[in-house]
């Protein structure tokens, strides 16, 4: 199937990351308030069969690549159906998960039979007592667990997504970039964005993906690779004879919307041009209204001419529509 989903830059649109839930079962202090955000009602939510009929319509006009996120996609029931519904449509080559890992091991075999191929799992500290701090909840051993579990089960590349912030949790970036020296995973580092509540934190905490790479150079040279499979903005170094590598993600000091190739799928079915704007289109409207996977594919297309340039986020403004940092990274 040839590749029509082209935005006004010309860039082709080959990746759709799928909300399939707004709620977390975590409450980490630079992504959501402790009570929690305002949750959609279950109407509201898209349900598996209205997801499987858009990206249905997304891979007719060339999306190859599916991830799901939340919130913690993984706290909605029976997500492994979603994965075999996904997996089973012509056209999608690529159906990974973003997780906070608390649920993945219990689930693994279910998601790994049903056409999960990869995975990245989101962890900012390895200390227990500091992961407790962070999140707001106990889970650290589960987590760990988790990735073994998904090194296990030749989930590849393994992904660990850390956001990295001044004064909390800092001083492990050398001990995640150890991690790569001995196993085949793939720690990014993750500047600080500004949404929701975090104004204050992330004007105090945050520092750039320059400053991460020159702290990493302390323990060793760290050489350009390129980028193991998957759809993510990462740039990627290597130490010398290393498994694994480390990345960085750096939308405040040094974007990469010139090469995006993406669009979100809201858990409320609203389809987002861009991570860090309002701009969108409502696609729960037609698909409960009996809209064809022809006449959704074709909303597609119509949604790429206001798709923007790039997005405007700046150090202390808000991504007002960005719900949590499980949408970010590939």
């Amino acid at each position: 199937m040839p590749i029509s989903l082209i935005d006004g830059f010309a860039r082709p649109i080959t990746y759709l990351r799928v909300s399939v839930t707004d709620k977390c079962n975590l409450r980490c202090i630079y992504c959501m308030p402790e009570g929690g955000l305002p949750w959609l009602r279950r109407d509201e939510i898209l349900t598996y069969e209205e997801i499987a009929t858009i990206v249905r319509a997304a891979a007719s006009v060339g999306v190859r690549a599916i991830r799901l996120t939340g919130g913690e996609p993984l706290a909605r029931r029976e997500l492994s159906g979603l994965v075999a519904r996904i997996s089973a449509i012509p056209g999608i080559e690529d159906v990974a998960l973003s997780t906070n890992g608390l649920l993945l091991a219990a689930q693994l075999d279910d998601l790994v039979a049903a056409g999960l191929r990869r995975v990245n799992v989101s962890l900012d500290t390895l200390r227990a007592d500091r992961f407790e701090a962070l999140a707001r909840r106990p889970g650290l051993d589960a987590v760990l667990a988790a990735i073994d579990a998904a090194i296990e089960a030749g989930l590849q590349p393994l992904k660990i997504n850390c956001v990295v912030m001044r004064g909390r949790n800092d001083d492990e970036l050398l001990a995640f970039a150890e991690l790569t020296r001995t196993r085949r995973v793939f720690v990014r580092f993750i500047e600080l964005m500004p949404v929701h509540e975090n104004l204050g934190l992330q004007r105090d905490a945050y520092i750039s993906s320059a400053d991460i790479l020159d702290r990493l150079g302390a323990i060793g040279e760290l050489l350009p690779v390129l980028p193991p499979l998957g759809n993510g903005p990462a740039r990627y170094f290597a130490f010398p004879g290393a498994p694994g590598a480390v990345g960085v993600i750096s939308p405040l000091s040094h974007d990469y919307c010139e090469r995006c190739n993406r669009v979100r799928l809201s858990a409320d079915g609203n389809l987002r041009l861009c991570l860090f704007g309002d701009r969108g289109i409502d696609l729960r409207t037609p698909v409960r209204s009996g809209a064809t996977v022809t006449e959704l594919a074709s909303l597609l297309r119509s949604a790429m001419l206001i798709k923007p340039e790039r997005h405007h986020l700046r150090l202390g403004e808000t991504a007002s529509a960005m719900r949590a940092f499980s949408e970010i990274g590939g």
